[in-house]
């Protein structure tokens, strides 16, 4: 498992007195505040002194950046934390999204197709990426339960259904179709 998690980006500078835009990844920003956070090589650490939502991010500022030029300096920095530093995952929850990277990708039928690559969310809700093992470009799915519908993670698995749509109900013709059988 990965010793550190990824738990936030900080973007650009916001105004002149140091603070900038900050981007988390995780369920409750303000969770931000109790962690010594760390950058990529772990040899920088952050600490959170303010936090407060705006429009789509956060503004923070941070212990020992003092005024806009050091804050320019930390654009696009990722932020990490210790692994053991977070709680357990809830019991609906058994994984972090890291914990998916790198398992099998598997069809119904147990046949292997790839390894998850990554996890993304460009706003609509998580997306999974994987490689083929066929080569080729990555395949994305929505991480749902209709599309990804076992997470193994001790098993080192999960299983997928390619065609399948998002949750969403059916179309109301094929609902009532269903209903008719």
């Amino acid at each position: 498992m990965t010793e550190r998690i990824l738990i936030a980006r900080i973007g650009a500078p916001h105004g002149v007195k140091g603070e900038v835009r900050l981007f988390p990844f995780g369920e409750d920003p303000n969770d931000l505040k109790r962690y010594t956070l760390t950058d990529e090589a772990g040899k920088r650490t952050f600490k959170v002194l303010s936090l407060r939502p705006a429009k789509d991010h956060y503004v923070a500022r941070f212990e020992g950046i003092p005024d806009r030029t050091a804050a320019e300096g930390f654009t696009n920095t990722d932020l990490f934390v210790p692994r053991d530093a977070l709680p357990p995952a809830e019991d609906d929850e058994t994984f972090y999204h890291v914990d998916l990277i790198g398992l099998r990708v598997e069809d119904a039928t147990g046949a292997h197709l790839g390894n998850v690559l990554a996890m993304h969310d460009f706003g609509a809700g998580d997306v999974l990426e994987y490689a083929p093992l066929d080569g080729g470009k990555s395949l994305l799915l929505p991480f749902s339960k209709a599309a990804v519908p076992v997470v193994d993670v001790p098993g080192g698995r999960l299983v997928v259904v390619p065609d399948a749509a998002p949750d969403e109900p059916p179309p109301p013709e094929e609902a009532d179709a269903a209903n008719e059988a």
